[in-house]
């Protein structure tokens, strides 16, 4: 398996940065997954199975896990939170299997969304990408 990734970002109305990392699924096997964010070269892991996550991250980080896709949420997103983040996921077996999706991140560049709860309680995850990528692309947040 070298699962597909998709990943998208928001910044909620709270300041707070949402990173979804959707991906497939074929196999009963346990997936580890990693997020962090590079910064003039730094490496830094935000959270994860992988890594052990920078200690100014754990009080700031929120996760969840659910079927295909696992959400991030970084409280308190600043200018000093910009970087190129990144979802890498890796499954166990007798070949290990890494496949990772990054993404640019500036502060100045996003578009708050104050109608993303409305959203994705009454529209599934999937339908409310579809509609989100086409803007996501145009804004370049996103290339496929």
């Amino acid at each position: 398996m070298n699962p597909t990734i998709i990943i998208a970002l928001l910044l909620t109305e709270n300041q707070s940065l949402r990173l979804d990392c959707r991906h497939e699924n074929t196999t009963a096997l346990p997936i580890q997954y990693e997020f962090s964010v590079t910064r003039e070269t730094k490496k830094h892991v935000i959270h994860g199975t992988v890594g052990v996550p920078e200690h100014s991250y754990r009080t700031r980080t929120n996760f969840t896990s659910k079927y295909n896709i696992k959400v991030l949420y970084l409280n308190g997103f600043t200018s000093k939170d910009e970087g190129t983040y990144a979802c890498e996921l890796r499954l166990s077996g007798q070949t290990p299997t890494v496949s990772n999706r990054n993404i640019s991140v500036f502060k100045d560049k996003l578009v708050k969304c104050k109608g993303i709860s409305l959203l994705t309680q009454n529209t599934s995850w999937l339908l409310l990408l579809l509609l989100s990528l086409p803007l996501l692309q145009a804004m370049e947040f996103i290339s496929l």
